[in-house]
């Protein structure tokens, strides 16, 4: 069974399990075990000795949303932040300074990526990992290394969702901080604000 970051809860936690599966051409998925999540991510790092970049992703309050009528929302958005630039080192510091907070809240997404090869790897709500590479072969025993096997077709906390049994993804504090801190804590290494997206 996985085991999953502290700010998701969902009905079936049983159905789903550490694999992965190749999904298509250019993209790998895995779901990875909360306490493995820092060391694929430091993993990906130092397999790229190119310039990297940093990507925090974090909904919108809800003061800035714009309701249709009082609590009803048409669409949501979230703001895209980046640190561009970053040697390995850098990424590797953040991550070690940074991680337990961003692996553990229910909120945001974050990942890594590469300025030269465009390879990413970004962490979605539900302990998702994704790699997109175009070169998708420089990638074939990664997960394997961390001992998550291949599967045909790979079981999401999605898959587990009904109208009924709905997911449940929280604000997760640490050490008295949150990831709404960051973009203001992190701006003195380069991170701004580069997007604001519907969801």
């Amino acid at each position: 069974m996985l085991n999953l970051a502290k700010g998701y809860k969902i009905y079936e936690p049983e159905r789903l399990n550490e694999e992965y599966e190749v999904t298509d051409d250019v993209t790998l998925m895995a779901n990875v075990d909360v306490e493995k999540i820092k060391e694929v991510f430091q993993h990906f790092i130092v397999m790229h000795d190119e310039p990297l970049f940093f990507i925090l992703e974090l909904p919108v309050t809800c003061d800035r949303e714009n309701p249709v009528a009082p609590g009803i929302l048409e669409e949501t958005h979230k703001d895209v932040y980046y640190i561009d630039g970053c040697s390995q080192e850098e990424c590797l510091v953040l991550l070690e300074r940074y991680g337990e907070l961003l692996i553990n809240d229910g909120m945001n997404r974050f990942g890594f990526g590469c300025h030269e090869s465009q390879d990413e790897i970004m962490l979605d709500k539900y302990n998702v990992v994704t790699i997109y590479s175009q070169q998708l072969s420089n990638h074939n025993e990664f997960f394997e290394a961390h001992g998550i096997e291949k599967v045909e077709s790979l079981i999401t906390a999605w898959d587990t969702f009904s109208d009924e049994t709905p997911g449940q993804a929280e604000r997760c504090d640490y050490e008295g901080k949150s990831v709404y801190d960051l973009p203001e804590e992190l701006k003195d290494w380069g991170m701004y604000l580069a997007d604001t997206r519907a969801e």
